[in-house]
């Protein structure tokens, strides 16, 4: 990253209404768009910027909205799953909102006197002193908070006057069932309708000069809706994604209807952070290979009659005669706060931390590592220094040996941390991040160390994240049908240029060119680029 100066300050500023889709996939629109069954879609791209969009999620893929709204990596922001590691605690715990080390782009602009409205964009929170109008996990996918309002009375107004949303499903209360197919895509249709409803209710309700909503129903879309294995729509056809289709196809009119009621200095932003491929992660077989090459290490079992009779031995015994569809349907009877303490402690409870160096955390697409460092973990066993660098580096070689049973490599990267997201929040991200190869579901993995580590993954969820985002804007002064590049990073520094606003200096992101038009003036500022 380098430093560089960047327009800044716009001579007439616009309105800006940014429209966030949860997991919404851009080869998906732009394939729908150009054979006329996106109208409203079709109608943006002619007249506006498509962006292909850089982003954070070919590492860490649910850092995509805390980058989005913040403009910074993860190394300055820290968020990037529901349950996190934390300097202080000896595993992943559930987030809290004072984790988030950057203010939000509507933090921005609200505190340089914009007047700001936000509508579910995930993975984000109420911050202290915002002044603006917004509501949090009203209508999200993953609940990172709790449904809330900003003021408080917000939400309360909206669901007198609209109901609850209707859904009535959250990633983490779901857990491991998966909902029926037809049900989940009548009520994805019902939510993206109600989102539009309420989005509207909200926008008249208040002035505004920023608007930030998120429509996250193509999020449990893209996971359940896609067809099983199949590839891609332009090689399957329409009808195996029409349940998918129907969903963008609500989108997009309540993307059309939204844009119909603007004023016409308005520049609308519609943007992903991330799309949808077929579910192929090998994170399931992750834990066993740390294993197996001796970076994690299990507490010896006792082979005493007492211990042997003890209740958890007992209860172990009983676990294992179980068969896995008995014990799948005992997990998904318990309570998500309860699945969630009850995954720590067994954990905890199978790992001698006095010999473990390196463990898994929650995860479920890659693959996340965290060194059991002195100073940070509790018990902490790796030096801080050359011996955690050394660490990183030798169980990095190892996961590249990783091949698949058919000889191919089963790692398409491994990311180590400080090396990509370097910065005050880093403490709060995994070691050591391993990106699968998305070739083919992976079952076997095999090791010239320790041999082959088989297993098949409990999550049956067909489709789930690619790392391809995308950006699409139009209105007063932004290009027509012209296609450009840029990183969601970039997103937060385009959107407070365009407010006529300052970006202050610790934003990792810039203002795209593509999107400012020639009344923009030279600031002093200058900002760090990805």
């Amino acid at each position: 990253m380098k430093d560089r100066p960047t327009r800044s300050v716009l001579a007439t500023p616009f309105r800006v209404l940014v429209i966030g889709l949860d997991m919404g996939d851009g080869g998906l629109i732009r394939y729908w768009s150009r054979r006329g069954r996106l109208p409203n879609f079709a109608s943006l791209l002619a007249s506006g910027t498509w962006i292909e969009v850089e982003t954070t999620a070919q590492v860490l893929h649910t850092s995509t909205w805390p980058t989005f709204a913040t403009g910074n990596l993860p190394g300055q922001h820290g968020v990037y799953y529901p349950y996190q590691p934390k300097p202080g605690r000896q595993l992943a715990c559930h987030i809290e909102p004072h984790q988030y080390g950057s203010p939000t782009f509507w933090k921005l602009a609200d505190e340089q006197g914009r007047r700001c409205l936000v509508y579910d964009i995930p993975q984000t929170f109420p911050e202290s002193g915002f002044r603006g109008n917004a509501i949090f996990d009203c209508g999200t996918w993953a609940w990172y908070g709790r449904p809330c309002g900003q003021p408080t009375s917000l939400l309360k107004k909206l669901r007198a006057q609209h109901g609850h949303y209707p859904l009535g499903f959250e990633a983490k209360r779901l857990g491991a069932r998966v909902p029926d197919a037809a049900i989940l895509e009548k009520r994805l249709l019902r939510s993206v309708e109600y989102k539009r409803l309420t989005a509207q209710w909200l926008l008249a309700r208040h002035e505004w000069d920023l608007a930030a909503i998120g429509f996250c129903e193509t999020h449990p879309a893209g996971h359940y809706l896609w067809p099983a294995g199949v590839e891609n729509v332009e090689h399957a056809g329409d009808d195996l994604f029409q349940p998918l289709f129907n969903v963008y196809a609500a989108v997009d009119r309540a993307v059309g209807e939204l844009r119909n009621t603007l004023p016409p200095d308005t520049v609308v932003m519609v943007v992903s952070g991330d799309g949808v491929c077929p579910n192929r992660s090998g994170s399931h077989l992750l834990p066993e290979v740390l294993y197996r090459l001796g970076y994690t290490v299990g507490r010896k079992r006792s082979s005493t009659a007492e211990d042997n009779l003890s209740s958890s031995s007992m209860l172990s015994r009983v676990k294992q005669l179980m068969p896995t569809a008995v014990k799948r349907r005992v997990i998904e009877t318990l309570p998500w706060w309860l699945r969630d303490q009850l995954g720590v402690r067994l954990q905890a409870a199978k790992i001698d931390w006095a010999r473990t160096r390196a463990f898994t955390l929650p995860t479920d697409l890659e693959g996340y590592i965290r060194i059991n460092l002195k100073g940070r973990e509790p018990q902490g066993i790796v030096e801080p220094g050359p011996q955690y660098s050394e660490l990183c580096q030798q169980i990095r070689s190892c996961l590249e040996e990783l091949t698949t049973l058919g000889g191919g490599p089963a790692v398409r990267r491994v990311w180590i941390r400080n090396e990509i997201f370097p910065g005050p929040m880093q403490e709060h991200l995994p070691d050591i991040i391993v990106a699968w190869s998305n070739e083919a579901q992976l079952t076997v993995l095999e090791s010239p160390r320790f041999g082959v580590v088989r297993g098949v993954s409990q999550d049956t969820r067909p489709g789930t994240h690619s790392p391809c985002g995308f950006l699409l804007a139009g209105g007063p002064g932004i290009p027509r049908g012209r296609q450009e590049r840029g990183h969601l990073a970039d997103v937060a520094p385009t959107v407070l240029t365009l407010l006529g606003l300052e970006t202050p200096a610790h934003v990792n992101g810039r203002a795209l060119d593509a999107l400012i038009t020639s009344g923009a003036e030279e600031s002093p500022q200058t900002q760090a680029t990805a």
